[in-house]
């Protein structure tokens, strides 16, 4: 049994993935060890700026889009953005990005629609089942359905555009590794004339479908969840009246 574990075929995505934690793991305890022996009376420096940049833009974008009801989500949502960038612009590196394997969209969604779903039980509590029967029980089924509109949607988007980067940059190179190849194969010879054209065009096109498109995947993806999670908080306002209303009801 220990044989065959060992034997187990990962995908190259599934490698960066777990390249990429491992970054984002030694990162942070790099930055832990910084934090622990820092001198609170100066000014940090290098990367534990960086991390302390990070928190506090986090933090401020969580509490502007959903308020202060959830302490420390502002870290979460900075996991998710920091793998999620990572994970994009990987491919820069030569290996296959996380986000062209379903697997890695797929997590990165059922993370977000279980955020959404435990959010809303924690404040709503039991009236969070009678959504589904609301405002008939007949749109029981119809209210099942539409419960996963959230998970399709952040995982379709993420996958759709990771791949649609990954096979347009290929079909770049194998155009840009054929031309240069007919212009300059005659010249060198050894099969090395197919080389010269793709380092001039081909970073101009990385730095859209890696580094541009990355940023806003990034900041469409974590936007959305903090307001699909968001929308799961009652306001101070309804959560009063609904107060008033089950102290009357248990007045009579």
């Amino acid at each position: 049994m220990f044989d065959d574990f060992l034997k187990l075929e990962l995908s190259g995505e599934v490698i960066s993935s777990l390249i990429v934690m491992g970054i984002i793991i030694i990162l942070a305890i790099i930055v832990g060890i910084m934090a622990r022996f820092q001198d609170p009376l100066k000014k940090p420096k290098g990367l534990l700026f960086l991390a302390e940049l990070g928190v506090d833009f986090f933090d401020n974008f969580t509490k502007g889009m959903i308020g202060t009801k959830l302490s420390g989500f502002g870290g979460f949502i900075m996991a998710i953005a920091v793998y999620l960038f990572l994970s994009f612009i990987f491919g820069l590196t030569g290996l296959p990005s996380p986000m062209t394997n379903m697997a890695v969209p797929l997590s990165l969604g059922l993370l977000a629609f279980f955020g959404i779903h435990l959010v809303s039980l924690r404040f709503t509590k039991a009236k969070y089942f009678k959504r589904y029967i609301q405002p008939f029980p007949v749109f029981l089924p119809i209210n099942m359905l539409s419960m996963w509109a959230p998970l399709l949607s952040l995982t379709l988007r993420l996958f759709g555009n990771a791949l649609s980067g990954y096979v347009l940059m290929n079909i770049v190179y194998f155009a840009l590794e054929n031309l240069s190849e007919m212009i300059f194969g005659g010249l060198v010879s050894g099969g090395w004339g197919g080389i010269f054209i793709a380092p001039l065009i081909a970073p101009i096109l990385h730095l859209y479908f890696d580094l541009f498109s990355a940023f806003i995947q990034t900041t469409i993806f974590i936007s959305l969840t903090t307001i699909f999670i968001g929308q799961e908080i009652p306001d101070e306002d309804d959560a009063l009246s609904s107060n008033i209303q089950l102290s009357r009801e248990g007045g009579k």
